[in-house]
Protein backbone atom coordinates (compact mmCIF):
# COMPACT_ATOMS: atom_id res chain seq x y z
CA UNK A 1 0.00 0.00 0.00
CA UNK A 2 1.38 3.39 -0.96
CA UNK A 3 2.26 5.72 1.88
CA UNK A 4 0.45 8.99 2.39
CA UNK A 5 2.23 11.98 0.95
CA UNK A 6 3.39 14.58 3.45
CA UNK A 7 2.76 18.13 2.19
CA UNK A 8 5.85 19.51 3.94
CA UNK A 9 7.99 17.10 1.92
CA UNK A 10 6.76 18.96 -1.15
CA UNK A 11 6.70 22.54 0.16
CA UNK A 12 9.95 22.50 2.15
CA UNK A 13 12.45 24.57 0.19
CA UNK A 14 10.15 24.67 -2.83
CA UNK A 15 11.51 27.41 -5.10
CA UNK A 16 8.20 28.86 -6.23
CA UNK A 17 6.64 32.19 -5.35
CA UNK A 18 3.04 30.98 -5.16
CA UNK A 19 2.36 27.73 -7.04
CA UNK A 20 2.30 24.99 -4.41
CA UNK A 21 3.19 27.21 -1.49
CA UNK A 22 -0.08 26.03 0.03
CA UNK A 23 -0.91 22.35 -0.37
CA UNK A 24 -4.07 20.74 0.95
CA UNK A 25 -3.72 16.98 1.12
CA UNK A 26 -6.40 14.32 1.51
CA UNK A 27 -5.63 10.64 2.00
CA UNK A 28 -8.75 9.88 -0.01
CA UNK A 29 -11.04 12.17 -1.95
CA UNK A 30 -13.71 11.76 -4.64
CA UNK A 31 -12.28 14.53 -6.86
CA UNK A 32 -9.53 17.12 -6.44
CA UNK A 33 -11.38 19.33 -8.94
CA UNK A 34 -14.48 19.43 -6.72
CA UNK A 35 -12.36 20.06 -3.63
CA UNK A 36 -10.61 22.93 -5.43
CA UNK A 37 -13.97 24.54 -6.19
CA UNK A 38 -14.86 24.37 -2.52
CA UNK A 39 -11.56 26.01 -1.58
CA UNK A 40 -12.15 28.79 -4.12
CA UNK A 41 -15.51 29.52 -2.49
CA UNK A 42 -13.61 30.04 0.76
CA UNK A 43 -11.13 32.44 -0.82
CA UNK A 44 -8.21 30.15 -1.67
CA UNK A 45 -5.07 31.94 -2.82
CA UNK A 46 -3.80 31.55 -6.37
CA UNK A 47 -1.42 28.63 -6.61
CA UNK A 48 -3.16 26.56 -3.93
CA UNK A 49 -2.82 22.86 -4.77
CA UNK A 50 -5.22 20.08 -3.80
CA UNK A 51 -3.70 16.58 -3.73
CA UNK A 52 -5.43 13.25 -3.15
CA UNK A 53 -3.55 10.12 -2.14
CA UNK A 54 -6.49 8.11 -3.46
CA UNK A 55 -8.99 9.69 -5.84
CA UNK A 56 -12.18 7.66 -6.00
CA UNK A 57 -14.20 9.64 -8.57
CA UNK A 58 -11.59 11.49 -10.59
CA UNK A 59 -12.74 13.49 -13.60
CA UNK A 60 -11.49 13.07 -17.13
CA UNK A 61 -12.54 14.91 -20.24
CA UNK A 62 -16.11 14.48 -21.56
CA UNK A 63 -17.42 13.21 -18.21
CA UNK A 64 -15.10 10.21 -18.23
CA UNK A 65 -13.61 8.86 -15.04
CA UNK A 66 -9.90 9.19 -14.32
CA UNK A 67 -8.53 6.27 -12.32
CA UNK A 68 -6.12 7.31 -9.58
CA UNK A 69 -5.68 4.66 -6.88
CA UNK A 70 -3.00 4.99 -4.16
CA UNK A 71 0.55 5.33 -5.44
CA UNK A 72 -0.28 7.75 -8.24
CA UNK A 73 -0.56 11.52 -8.60
CA UNK A 74 -3.90 13.33 -8.59
CA UNK A 75 -3.80 17.07 -8.04
CA UNK A 76 -5.52 20.32 -8.95
CA UNK A 77 -4.01 23.80 -9.12
CA UNK A 78 -6.13 26.90 -8.45
CA UNK A 79 -5.49 29.90 -10.71
CA UNK A 80 -7.00 33.34 -11.29
CA UNK A 81 -5.70 34.09 -14.81
CA UNK A 82 -6.39 36.87 -17.27
CA UNK A 83 -8.90 35.73 -19.86
CA UNK A 84 -6.25 36.16 -22.58
CA UNK A 85 -4.17 33.46 -20.89
CA UNK A 86 -6.86 30.77 -21.02
CA UNK A 87 -5.91 29.18 -24.39
CA UNK A 88 -2.35 28.73 -23.13
CA UNK A 89 -3.19 26.95 -19.87
CA UNK A 90 -3.34 23.50 -21.49
CA UNK A 91 0.01 24.25 -23.12
CA UNK A 92 1.59 25.30 -19.82
CA UNK A 93 0.26 22.22 -18.03
CA UNK A 94 1.28 19.84 -20.83
CA UNK A 95 4.83 21.17 -21.11
CA UNK A 96 5.32 21.26 -17.33
CA UNK A 97 4.02 17.71 -16.89
CA UNK A 98 6.12 16.34 -19.73
CA UNK A 99 9.30 18.06 -18.55
CA UNK A 100 8.79 16.82 -14.99
CA UNK A 101 8.15 13.24 -16.03
CA UNK A 102 11.27 13.26 -18.18
CA UNK A 103 13.49 14.96 -15.59
CA UNK A 104 12.53 12.67 -12.71
CA UNK A 105 11.75 9.32 -14.34
CA UNK A 106 14.12 9.45 -17.30
CA UNK A 107 11.29 8.44 -19.64
CA UNK A 108 10.68 10.30 -22.91
CA UNK A 109 7.13 11.68 -22.86
CA UNK A 110 5.29 13.13 -25.84
CA UNK A 111 2.28 15.45 -25.94
CA UNK A 112 -0.80 14.15 -27.77
CA UNK A 113 -3.41 16.72 -28.68
CA UNK A 114 -5.37 17.93 -26.82
CA UNK A 115 -4.47 16.93 -23.27
CA UNK A 116 -2.55 13.66 -22.98
CA UNK A 117 1.06 12.86 -22.18
CA UNK A 118 2.27 9.60 -23.71
CA UNK A 119 5.13 7.27 -22.85
CA UNK A 120 5.94 4.59 -25.42
CA UNK A 121 2.75 5.58 -27.24
CA UNK A 122 0.47 5.05 -24.23
CA UNK A 123 -1.20 7.55 -21.90
CA UNK A 124 0.68 8.19 -18.67
CA UNK A 125 -0.78 11.58 -17.81
CA UNK A 126 -4.08 13.36 -18.38
CA UNK A 127 -4.94 17.03 -17.93
CA UNK A 128 -8.34 18.60 -17.31
CA UNK A 129 -9.05 22.33 -17.19
CA UNK A 130 -12.21 23.91 -15.83
CA UNK A 131 -12.81 27.64 -16.25
CA UNK A 132 -15.49 29.74 -14.60
CA UNK A 133 -16.39 32.73 -16.78
CA UNK A 134 -18.10 35.84 -15.41
CA UNK A 135 -18.87 38.42 -18.05
CA UNK A 136 -15.66 39.17 -19.89
CA UNK A 137 -13.45 37.82 -17.16
CA UNK A 138 -12.31 34.47 -15.79
CA UNK A 139 -13.43 34.06 -12.20
CA UNK A 140 -11.03 31.14 -11.78
CA UNK A 141 -9.37 28.22 -13.53
CA UNK A 142 -8.62 24.80 -12.09
CA UNK A 143 -5.90 22.69 -13.66
CA UNK A 144 -6.32 18.99 -12.90
CA UNK A 145 -3.33 16.74 -13.53
CA UNK A 146 -3.24 12.96 -13.10
CA UNK A 147 -0.03 10.98 -13.55
CA UNK A 148 0.23 7.19 -13.46
CA UNK A 149 3.27 6.61 -11.30
CA UNK A 150 2.66 3.17 -9.85
CA UNK A 151 -0.45 1.91 -11.62
CA UNK A 152 -0.78 -1.75 -12.55
CA UNK A 153 -2.68 -1.17 -15.78
CA UNK A 154 -3.33 -4.90 -16.21
CA UNK A 155 -5.73 -4.64 -13.26
CA UNK A 156 -7.98 -2.33 -15.30
CA UNK A 157 -9.06 -4.04 -18.55
CA UNK A 158 -10.79 -0.91 -19.83
CA UNK A 159 -7.46 0.94 -20.10
CA UNK A 160 -4.97 -1.94 -20.27
CA UNK A 161 -4.22 -1.37 -23.97
CA UNK A 162 -4.04 2.41 -23.87
CA UNK A 163 -2.52 3.39 -20.51
CA UNK A 164 1.05 3.36 -19.21
CA UNK A 165 2.64 3.77 -15.80
CA UNK A 166 6.06 5.06 -14.81
CA UNK A 167 6.40 2.08 -12.40
CA UNK A 168 9.49 3.23 -10.47
CA UNK A 169 10.66 -0.29 -9.64
CA UNK A 170 12.96 -1.54 -6.86
CA UNK A 171 15.48 0.92 -5.49
CA UNK A 172 13.99 4.01 -7.11
CA UNK A 173 11.73 4.89 -4.19
CA UNK A 174 8.56 6.96 -4.37
CA UNK A 175 8.74 9.27 -7.38
CA UNK A 176 5.59 11.17 -6.48
CA UNK A 177 7.14 13.89 -4.31
CA UNK A 178 9.96 14.51 -6.79
CA UNK A 179 7.60 14.70 -9.74
CA UNK A 180 5.14 16.98 -7.96
CA UNK A 181 7.91 19.37 -6.84
CA UNK A 182 9.32 19.51 -10.36
CA UNK A 183 5.85 19.95 -11.84
CA UNK A 184 5.02 22.91 -9.59
CA UNK A 185 8.34 24.63 -10.34
CA UNK A 186 8.03 24.16 -14.10
CA UNK A 187 4.36 25.16 -14.08
CA UNK A 188 5.08 28.46 -12.31
CA UNK A 189 7.97 29.30 -14.66
CA UNK A 190 5.74 28.85 -17.68
CA UNK A 191 2.66 30.48 -16.12
CA UNK A 192 4.71 33.58 -15.36
CA UNK A 193 5.74 33.77 -19.03
CA UNK A 194 2.17 33.98 -20.29
CA UNK A 195 2.56 37.62 -21.31
CA UNK A 196 4.64 36.16 -24.13
CA UNK A 197 2.28 33.33 -24.97
CA UNK A 198 3.76 32.87 -28.44
CA UNK A 199 6.93 31.33 -26.96
CA UNK A 200 4.86 28.85 -24.94
CA UNK A 201 2.68 28.05 -27.94
CA UNK A 202 5.68 27.31 -30.14
CA UNK A 203 7.27 25.10 -27.46
CA UNK A 204 3.99 23.19 -27.08
CA UNK A 205 3.40 22.81 -30.82
CA UNK A 206 6.94 21.53 -31.33
CA UNK A 207 6.32 18.77 -28.77
CA UNK A 208 3.03 17.56 -30.28
CA UNK A 209 3.40 13.96 -31.42
CA UNK A 210 0.10 14.46 -33.27
CA UNK A 211 1.56 16.77 -35.93
CA UNK A 212 2.31 15.07 -39.22
CA UNK A 213 0.34 11.94 -38.30
CA UNK A 214 -2.79 10.44 -39.79
CA UNK A 215 -5.55 11.10 -37.29
CA UNK A 216 -9.23 10.55 -36.67
CA UNK A 217 -10.79 13.39 -34.69
CA UNK A 218 -14.21 13.11 -33.07
CA UNK A 219 -15.89 16.33 -31.99
CA UNK A 220 -19.45 15.77 -30.85
CA UNK A 221 -21.11 13.85 -33.68
CA UNK A 222 -18.61 15.13 -36.24
CA UNK A 223 -15.70 12.94 -37.38
CA UNK A 224 -12.71 14.29 -39.30
CA UNK A 225 -9.96 12.13 -40.76
CA UNK A 226 -6.75 13.24 -42.39
CA UNK A 227 -3.25 14.49 -41.65
CA UNK A 228 -2.78 16.73 -38.61
CA UNK A 229 -0.85 19.52 -40.26
CA UNK A 230 -0.43 21.91 -37.37
CA UNK A 231 -2.05 23.56 -34.37
CA UNK A 232 -2.85 27.24 -34.03
CA UNK A 233 -2.28 29.60 -31.14
CA UNK A 234 -5.78 29.04 -29.81
CA UNK A 235 -4.88 25.37 -29.35
CA UNK A 236 -7.03 24.14 -32.24
CA UNK A 237 -5.79 21.23 -34.37
CA UNK A 238 -5.56 21.78 -38.14
CA UNK A 239 -6.41 18.65 -40.16
CA UNK A 240 -6.16 18.27 -43.94
CA UNK A 241 -8.46 15.62 -45.38
CA UNK A 242 -7.69 13.34 -48.32
CA UNK A 243 -9.64 15.70 -50.60
CA UNK A 244 -7.57 18.69 -49.48
CA UNK A 245 -10.24 20.13 -47.20
CA UNK A 246 -8.76 21.85 -44.14
CA UNK A 247 -10.69 21.56 -40.88
CA UNK A 248 -9.96 23.29 -37.60
CA UNK A 249 -10.87 21.08 -34.61
CA UNK A 250 -11.26 23.18 -31.48
CA UNK A 251 -12.20 20.41 -29.07
CA UNK A 252 -12.55 16.67 -29.31
CA UNK A 253 -10.80 13.33 -29.11
CA UNK A 254 -8.03 12.31 -31.48
CA UNK A 255 -6.86 8.82 -32.37
CA UNK A 256 -3.52 8.38 -34.09
CA UNK A 257 -3.92 6.15 -37.16
CA UNK A 258 -1.34 3.84 -38.66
Amino acid sequence: MAKDLIPSDITSGLSTAFIGQKIIYYSSLPSTMDAARQEIQQGAAEGTVIIAGNQTAGKGRRERQWLSPPGNIALSIILYPDIKAVPYLIMVASIAAGQSIEAISGRCPQIKWPNDILVDGKKVCGILIENEVKGNNIAFSIIGIGINVDLNVADYPEIANTAASLKPGPGKGDLRVKIIRSLLIEFEKLYCQLLDGKVIFEAWRNKLVTIGKKVRATSGNHIVEGIAESADESGALIIRGADGTVTKVVAGDVTLRE
